[in-house]
């Protein structure tokens, strides 16, 4: 007969429904994080939950050694050195930064709550990291960001193209002035390097030496040549 001491206990169904809930909620946030709520009376811990809930956060406390339980399953070991001490975990299964804002603004108003840590993807967060998380802009506000930015130079397109025929040519003849004004102006400045360059390009070293004018023939101070008549050109 078994030795009712050694033979190990079985689990508790209620325990291993708990991990397992642990274990889903964990493999199906996109960021968690851990709080120490002490201090804040059950009323508090009830008002936070609902605000969080309004933004789709689940708040749940947890029993530390369910807690780690369930994180190792998931592949989240690092999260054991954050469970000491009373534990409430916000699960976040949308915009990361949500659960954030919500829990620092909840701190900046009660002055209670403690941030332990958290995790972002399979990523640790450290208590400042999860606070850096907070101030980051909403996935709202940066897809109105990125909109706006795509959006901008459309708007101006139709603005354009549904403009009044003659509105449009004047457009057009403003974009063309601009452009004929830009050729101009380039034009001066390659005529001025044109000039400029046979100057640069002249040396005075190799420039040859024209020879000295030779006395034409029967000027005076020729070379005293016999004339058709015999005579010749003396000098004098």
């Amino acid at each position: 007969m078994a030795n009712p001491r050694t033979e190990k206990a079985a689990p508790k169904p209620e325990k291993v429904a708990a991990v397992e809930d642990l274990e889903r909620r964990l493999k199906g946030s996109s960021v968690v994080i851990l709080t120490d709520y002490r201090g804040l009376t059950v009323q508090e811990i009830g008002a936070l939950r609902g605000r969080l809930r309004e933004v789709n956060v689940d708040y749940r406390v947890a029993k530390n050694t369910l807690l780690a339980l369930a994180a190792k399953r998931c592949g989240l070991d690092h999260l054991s050195s954050l469970l000491t001490g009373p534990t409430a975990v916000a699960f976040g299964r949308d915009d990361p930064g949500v659960p954030a804002r919500v829990l620092q603004e909840f701190i900046r108003q009660y002055r209670k709550l403690e941030i332990k840590g958290g995790v972002l993807g399979q990523e640790a967060l450290r208590p400042e990291e999860v606070r850096a998380l907070a101030t980051l802009p909403s996935r709202a506000e940066m897809l109105a960001r990125t909109l706006g930015v795509i959006l901008s130079p459309l708007r101006a397109l139709v603005t354009i193209l549904n403009a009044p025929p003659r509105s449009l040519v004047q457009v057009l003849d403003a974009l063309r002035a601009r452009q004929e004004a830009r050729e101009a102006a380039e034009v001066p400045a390659q005529a001025a390097t044109s000039v400029d360059a046979p100057a640069q390009a002249a040396d005075p070293a190799v420039v040859e030496t024209v020879p000295a004018a030779t006395p034409a023939e029967g000027a005076p101070g020729g070379t005293g040549e016999t004339d058709k008549n015999g005579q010749g050109n003396a000098g004098g």
